[in-house]
């Protein structure tokens, strides 16, 4: 019987060979996109699986400004770990970590740079589980100068020679000597903590780290304790901080928890998170799986379309089938066998798709997202048994209903099948629809979203500017460089900060002593920089004047922007910002302010401006040249950069970037899901449009003796190719109807995420109709038209 069933569907499929393949590509390309989707969420959901203890992530909630302000930040202050810990015994153990770019190893003439090096407390392998393949393990960091390094450096700084017991060494700041004790496998791509070396925290010590209460430039990691409550932990914290803050600086700052497990994709809002590898909010994830699922749902409502459609070709079939006993069980199950057949079928090309894309996504997303689907009996497991569920969906009603026929009305032609099924395939039709123009609308504002935050003036510029990384010997002749290429025709500008605008600058706690008013201290950003920062970004000053030359005044001469000015002054709002110039401000050892800067965006336009302030400084460990190069000869420009970048520092590489390249990066993950949303938005009305091709198709042969006798009393092409297309244009024109108020609620909701906000103009959706309009009706003008040429003769030659 089964091997009868199988038959049977075999050659419906051949016979209906159009019909057949619309199923199966429309179904194939809905599969495809959702294993691909899928594969992704299973990666991002397996972050940090591979370790087994209860590790949670300190955070900081900081208020800033006058109106309260507040910013989520993962960085915490170096005393917090030890002194949490003495405190709360639900805090099993702890450990920091303080991370390195481009860090600098020799060992003996060999001499590397490692992208990211992470100096980190002797408790860091007790509570992460990262594989010691060779040499000490938890015990490696207990004492300075000790050093645990990947498979990978190993490789680079000593072959394939033991490492053990070796020593590396770092000429930066001050020469630091390692000994190698131990090698640990190469990190997975899996995990936010990504690093090419651990060095012992004790090696790095200085005496300003134990009381450095309101710096903030590390992470801190919490092993809890069995049975721990991490929000009744999180409420106990604004005690401690009121114990260990200097005046009212505990009421700039919360502390709250968050699941190592979480962090990767729940800490969207969290900034100053420089050590998540490859962060991407959790939402984007939920959001890439819905549309991959409506995808699939618009394929399955496809074949449940067309099976229904031409159910009067299979009716003859059901009344015979019953009048010599098949029982309707028996029907039902046929066609869902020939369901489940196209949907196997479907399968085979959807993984030949999957084969396809993959490559194509895992650049687009930066990962390495495997597939292996004959490898892993789980995944092809999941596969089929998932493609036997989507036949089974796919088939269930039209079975049902093909099978429900009774054998003496349809051979006697008393039912006319599929009579009351309209309205069904028309409902279906515009809910196709009206998913695919959905995403059509989110797509073009999510774009312009993105271009708006490309391309909005932030308040400086950054036109033609080249950024050259520096490390703690580099730092040190920068002065020397930039004499080098002072003077150069094609050079406009060379200065120098310790970071880059665009990045989450550092925190910290100021005072301000004004003299007209009580002390104040505040936690806020700042950026160092040298004295010609503001000349060569065009940094425009609203009161007061620029940076002195002056070396006696390093650290000792401030500009605020506007934000942290109207805080300072929140007491004294009749006082103008030209009263803030020549007032006491900084660090312990106080300053003056000399000028107010107007606001700008150091950040991502996603989040609005904060108060911020820079120090001018000649000798302070930058970490970030920038150079203004004139943009009519830039190949030339680069070329006498790196030239003299080669004779002053000829042991090191010269790398550089455009500022307009870090923003892109800056700007990833939104273009990224931009561009996800993108295909999966064409798939849908891919699909949509296949299904529509098919409906078109069979309402062109179902009426093609009407066709024929239109023809005959004079009915013009124009007029027949109206008549077969009106009734689906006026199904997608519904279809726009639901789809506007559902993308305007969806793109509304979405950019509140964003201080800075395109406005949801009303003519997106005017063209987003007209395009849907217009991809509907070439879909249906095709077979339209194609009856409406047909000679007529033909048709009524029966009649």
């Amino acid at each position: 019987m089964i091997k009868n069933y199988l038959k049977i569907a075999w050659r419906n499929i051949l016979k209906n060979k159009i019909f057949s393949g619309i199923n199966i590509i429309g179904l194939s390309v809905g599969m495809a996109a959702c294993i691909v989707i899928m594969l992704f969420v299973s990666y991002e959901k397996s972050f940090d699986n591979f370790h087994t203890k209860n590790i949670y992530r300190l955070n900081e909630v900081q208020t800033i400004g006058a109106q309260g302000a507040t910013q989520k930040v993962a960085l915490s202050m170096f005393p917090m770990g030890p002194t949490l810990k003495q405190e709360f015994p639900e805090i099993k153990n702890f450990t920091r970590v303080h991370w390195v770019n481009k860090y600098q190893l020799t060992q003996n003439t060999k001499k590397i740079f490692l992208p990211q090096a992470f100096f980190v407390d002797s408790t860091f392998l007790r509570i992460f589980d990262f594989k010691i393949v060779k040499g000490e393990g938890q015990s490696a960091l207990l004492k300075p100068h000790s050093a645990l390094i990947t498979e990978e450096t190993a490789k680079k700084l000593f072959g394939d020679a033991d490492p053990i017991g070796k020593i590396i060494t770092h000429y930066g700041d001050d020469t630091t000597v390692f000994a190698v004790k131990g090698v640990l496998a190469n990190i997975p791509g899996n995990s936010q903590l990504k690093f090419d070396a651990l060095f012992s925290f004790s090696s790095i010590y200085q005496p300003w780290m134990f009381t450095n209460w309101g710096g903030n430039w590390l992470d801190t990691f919490f092993e809890l304790a069995p049975g721990t409550h991490a929000a009744a932990l999180d409420a106990k914290f604004p005690a401690y901080l009121k114990r260990h803050l200097k005046g009212d600086g505990w009421k700039y700052y919360k502390l709250f928890t968050l699941p190592l497990k979480d962090v990767h994709a729940n800490s969207a809002d969290i900034g100053l998170d420089y050590i998540n590898y490859q962060k991407f909010d959790k939402k984007s994830t939920n959001l890439f799986a819905i549309i991959a699922l409506i995808v699939l749902v618009i394929a399955c409502v496809n074949f449940i379309n067309l099976s229904t459609a031409r159910s009067a070709e299979r009716a003859k079939e059901v009344g015979i089938r019953k009048s010599i006993g098949a029982h309707r069980f028996q029907l039902a199950f046929q066609f869902l066998g020939e369901t489940v057949l196209i949907a196997l079928m479907a399968l085979v090309f959807a993984v030949v798709l999957v084969e396809l894309a993959l490559p194509y996504i895992n650049n687009l997303s930066d990962r390495q997202i495997p597939f292996h689907l004959f490898s892993s009996i789980k995944v092809l497991l999941i596969v089929l048994g998932g493609t036997v569920f989507i036949g089974i969906v796919s088939g269930i009603y039209p079975a049902i209903y093909l099978s429900s026929f009774q054998a003496s009305r349809v051979l006697k032609g008393l039912v006319q099948v599929g009579k009351n099924k309209g309205l069904l395939r028309s409902i279906l039709v515009v809910t196709q629809f009206a998913s695919a123009i959905f995403l059509m609308i989110a797509t073009v504002f999510v774009l312009k979203q993105l271009r708006f935050m490309q391309e909005q003036d932030p308040g400086y510029n950054r036109d033609q500017i080249v950024n050259i990384p520096l490390d703690g010997i580099t730092t040190k002749k920068y002065d020397l460089f930039k004499s080098e290429l002072s003077g150069n025709t094609l050079i406009a500008g060379v200065t120098a900060s310790r970071d880059i605008l665009g990045s989450h600058l550092d925190q910290t706690g100021v005072t301000f002593m004004p003299s007209f008013g009580p002390k104040q201290d505040l936690g806020t950003t700042l950026l160092v920089v040298d004295t010609d920062y503001l000349n060569l970004y065009k940094i425009k000053l609203a009161a007061g004047k620029n940076f002195s030359r002056d070396k006696i005044a390093d650290f000792r001469q401030y500009i605020v922007n506007e934000a942290l000015a109207k805080e300072l002054l929140k007491d004294f709002p009749k006082k103008p910002l030209s009263s803030l110039v020549g007032q006491k401000f900084g660090f312990d050892s106080l300053g003056t302010i000399t000028g107010v800067a107007k606001n700008f965006n150091f950040n991502s336009l996603q989040y609005k401006i904060e108060p911020m302030f820079l120090v001018s400084a000649t000798h302070s460990g930058f970490r970030d040249i920038s150079v203004k190069i004139n943009g009519h000869n830039t190949t030339a420009a680069l070329a006498i950069i790196k030239s003299k970048w080669e004779s002053v520092y000829p042991d090191y590489p010269f790398e550089y970037q455009f500022l307009d390249d870090h923003f892109n990066e800056v700007y990833k993950a939104d273009n990224q899901v931009s561009q996800i949303v993108g295909i999966l938005a064409g798939l849908a009305i891919f699909i949509s449009c296949l299904g529509l091709f098919g409906l078109a198709s069979h309402s062109a042969e179902k009426r093609v003796k009407e066709i024929g006798v239109r023809k005959v009393l004079g009915a013009s092409v124009q007029n027949i190719t109206l008549l077969l297309s009106g009734n689906f244009l006026a199904l997608v024109l519904i279809a726009n109807l639901f789809a506007w108020p559902g993308a305007w609620f969806a793109v509304h909701h979405w950019l509140q995420d964003y201080a800075y906000r395109i406005d949801i103009q009303w003519w997106v959706f005017l063209i987003a109709g007209t395009v849907s309009l217009l991809i509907a009706f070439c879909t249906v003008s095709f077979q339209s038209i194609k009856a409406a040429i047909a000679n007529p003769v033909k048709s009524l030659r029966s009649e």
